[in-house]
């Protein structure tokens, strides 16, 4: 099995995304894919998740991080089928190839920050140097379970950021502060966003009294290790429910 195989298996079309999509995600950074989830799926997420909460209560996260003021799920595609998706979706996967060119999946984790919390440092996701363009090692999506709103949270981006080669915490004086060129993530549950994971973003506060759940699938190059090691984790029924295409993009 070779990257090609595993995408094409898994539908990913020759010629993968459309010429606008690949134009914002050079440019910005970042392209938005409404209604990629259906209601339906969207609760059945939303019901799982609040079960794993109930299941693993203060373990809850800690395969991959916990966070103050934010409920944390990892390692979701070895606890429900129904998590598949997304690390599976073909126009994920092509914005991922698009980015990353060879790579596999690193985790896919939950995060919902809670009423009166959750705002965070604009940050990348590579701790390392950042890279500069084509040689990117990171790829992040994230898929809105709640609509994101202006008031609960909702991921802010610096467009264009991903092509600086700097990292926020270097280049800003306040990574915190609000950035005069950020955007916002808003849009209805099932929208799902794919984008450079060198792209400086970060939450914002939830000022409502509701969840903003979404879900991250997050993807590095090949030769990176994973946030979660999935050939080390994969349960029997993980392994025995997927194809040879999915477990290539999981690296087992």
């Amino acid at each position: 099995m070779d990257m090609t195989t595993s995408l094409q298996e898994l539908g990913v079309p020759i010629g993968g995304l459309r010429a606008y999509q690949r134009h914002l995600l050079d440019t910005d950074g970042l392209v938005i894919l409404p209604g990629l989830l259906d209601l339906p799926t969207v609760e059945k997420m939303r019901r799982r998740l609040a079960e794993l909460h109930e299941l693993e209560g203060d373990s809850a996260g800690t395969e991959v991080n916990r966070e103050p003021g934010a409920d944390r799920l990892s390692n979701l595609l070895n606890k429900d089928s129904i998590f598949d998706v997304c690390f599976t979706h073909p126009t994920v996967l092509a914005a991922a190839q698009h980015i990353l060119a060879d790579f596999k999946l690193s985790s896919v984790c939950s995060r919902d920050p809670l009423p009166g919390t959750g705002a965070q440092a604009l940050h990348a996701d590579w701790t390392e140097a950042q890279p500069n363009p084509g040689d990117f090692q990171v790829c992040n999506s994230i898929w809105l379970l709640d609509d994101f709103t202006a008031d609960n949270g909702a991921t802010r981006f610096v467009p264009g950021s991903h092509r600086s080669g700097a990292a926020p915490e270097t280049a800003l004086a306040d990574p915190e502060a609000p950035h005069p060129e950020q955007q916002l993530l808003t849009g209805p549950a099932g929208t799902v966003a794919v984008f450079n994971g060198h792209l400086w973003h970060g939450g914002t506060l939830n000022a409502t009294n509701g969840s903003r759940r979404s879900l991250m699938a997050f993807y590095t190059r090949r030769h990176n290790p994973q946030q979660v090691s999935q050939r080390a984790l994969a349960t029997p029924e993980t392994v025995a429910r997927l194809g040879n295409a999915a477990k290539f993009v999981l690296d087992i």
